[in-house]
């Protein structure tokens, strides 16, 4: 059974998680030959979105990076650098794949604005938490109930349009994606994830 709720103190003493598999970032072309290939063989993928933080009232920044994630490998698609491959709009399309994400109906709707698809396979842990009677939202909660880990927030306003991504900003980007895919993963072993729902 998993707690209904939890504190800010709570979350605050638990472990930092960190995603410590392989991390591939995508900025070039050349770099996506066999990534699509490879991430469409799995069932399911972690899956955030970031972008260049406003600090101006009315200023507005594009979604700059799409990340998607196994439970062993993290792809980060520098959608500023490269735009919205063909290849990346397939996979958001398809719904022989899942996506798994916390909070994805903002970055669904900021994608849009990048290039327009029809989303399938999509899937909000928030409403799976919910439906099994979990009342805190929200990646770190969700991280703190389930992986009894804490989220590190620290790199969330960094500039995502920088020309070369810092490790730090990398492995930020790869453990929000991963953490969902971990999450799902973790539900579906101890049976709270019906196929024919989720």
């Amino acid at each position: 059974m998993y707690p209904k709720t939890i504190s800010k103190e709570e979350i605050q003493g638990l472990p930092l998680v960190r995603f410590d598999g392989e991390i591939h970032v995508i900025d070039s072309h050349k770099k996506v030959n066999g990534v699509f290939r490879k991430l469409e063989s799995n069932e399911f993928l972690g899956f955030d979105t970031e972008k260049k933080p406003t600090f101006i009232k009315g200023q507005y920044h594009p979604t700059a990076l799409v990340q998607l994630s196994t439970l062993h490998e993290a792809f980060l698609f520098r959608i500023s650098e490269i735009g919205f491959h063909k290849g990346l709009k397939r996979l958001l399309e398809s719904d022989e794949v899942k996506k798994v994400g916390i909070s994805i109906r903002d970055d669904i709707a900021e994608l849009n604005q990048v290039s327009r698809f029809l989303p399938k396979g999509f899937i909000e842990l928030n409403n799976v938490a919910s439906d099994i009677g979990i009342r805190k939202a929200g990646v770190r909660n969700l991280c703190a109930i389930f992986l009894e880990r804490r989220v590190s927030k620290n790199q969330q306003t960094s500039n995502w349009e920088n020309k070369v991504l810092t490790s730090a900003q990398a492995n930020y980007a790869a453990t929000d994606a991963w953490v969902c895919a971990e999450i799902y993963y973790q539900l579906s072993k101890k049976g709270y994830i019906d196929n024919g729902i989720y």
